[in-house]
């Protein structure tokens, strides 16, 4: 994910998003250790999410694995822009209607980056696990 982030216009500016909402500094003042620790739990968090979800939908598809993965990320993916479109990237302080706009397509990037490691990545240890 931070390949990709690094690769787009304003692709670095998620996490000092996050850290700005909960410091009420501008995002571009905002501290770069909170900014990483956020991003990494978040990251790890959503992690978790995306394994409990997957087992949820395995329960409730009756084990058809590849729509279960398929669902899964794509429920996914949707509900990781929407969150960050609607919750933190309002109220983040010192973005402009342009740079907000910017920021939030940067964000759906990184998201679908994050997902094309994290899946085949979960998926494999969960073939390696069982």
């Amino acid at each position: 994910m931070d390949q990709v982030m690094a690769r787009t216009t304003e692709g670095t500016t998620p996490p000092f998003v996050a850290a700005s909402v909960l410091t009420g500094r501008p995002v571009d003042d905002a501290p770069d250790r909170l900014a990483s620790v956020v991003h990494y739990l978040a990251g790890v968090g959503t992690g978790l999410l995306f394994v409990y979800f997957s087992l949820v939908a395995e329960r409730v598809a009756g084990g058809s694995a590849v729509i279960t993965v398929v669902g899964t990320t794509l429920v996914l993916y949707v509900l990781m822009v929407a969150f960050f479109l609607v919750v933190p990237l309002p109220r983040a302080v010192g973005l402009d209607e342009t740079r907000r706009t910017t920021t939030g397509r940067a964000w759906a990037i990184a998201a679908a980056g994050y997902l094309v490691v994290l899946v085949p990545a979960v998926t494999g240890l969960t073939l390696v696990v069982a």
